[in-house]
């Protein structure tokens, strides 16, 4: 995987939308001073403060962690997608299926290990998603009901919609799922 340099593509993003840092600071609650450093390399952001940037910024959190390239490729081998993996359990990830996130429709495959979940509070994005379960079993808590998934089984998120996965098995767990716009 190419090294991704997260501090250029927040600072590549504030400028198109023509904020100072400053500015940006106001719109996510982050003091100008922690936006500077991170800027420059000097700090790494919570995934928190990155999702905050994002907000403000109005893209989504997944494109800070792609490299900007002249001429894309529309396939995405195996081999080479941009993953996110999170410090607190480095077996649970995401991977983009699509090239980037710059489009109007972003596809991805969640992997869940055996008795983890995608996130401990349910969370919800502006974003409509279709899930569809590859592998094992998972249970889907969808605003104020739990949907127990199997393999081949599917199903509509509406946007704004409370919802997080988890897998109460002992076997792996693989659901792909497509969401317009982009929203991770």
């Amino acid at each position: 995987m190419n090294e991704i340099d997260i501090s250029k593509n927040i600072t590549e993003y504030r400028k198109r939308k023509e904020l100072t840092i400053k500015e940006l600071a106001s719109l996510t609650g982050v003091t100008p001073s922690l936006l500077s450093q991170i800027e420059k390399g000097t700090a790494n952001p919570s995934i928190n403060t990155l999702k905050q940037i994002s907000k403000a910024l109005d893209i989504p959190l997944f494109n800070f962690f792609i490299s900007d390239k002249s001429t894309e490729d529309l396939v995405v081998r195996k081999g080479s997608r941009n993953k996110i993996m999170f410090a607190e359990d480095d077996s649970f990830a995401y991977e983009l299926l699509t090239p980037n996130s710059q489009g109007s429709i972003e596809f991805m495959l969640m992997k869940i290990p055996a008795r983890e979940s995608s996130s401990k509070e349910l969370f919800s994005h502006k974003g409509e998603e279709v899930a569809y379960v590859m592998k094992g079993s998972v249970s889907l808590y969808l605003m104020n009901s739990i949907i127990e998934l199997n393999c081949g089984d599917s199903v509509k998120i509406p946007p704004h919609s409370n919802h997080k996965w988890e897998n109460n098995t002992d076997e792996d767990c693989e659901v792909i799922f497509a969401v317009t716009p982009p929203s991770f």
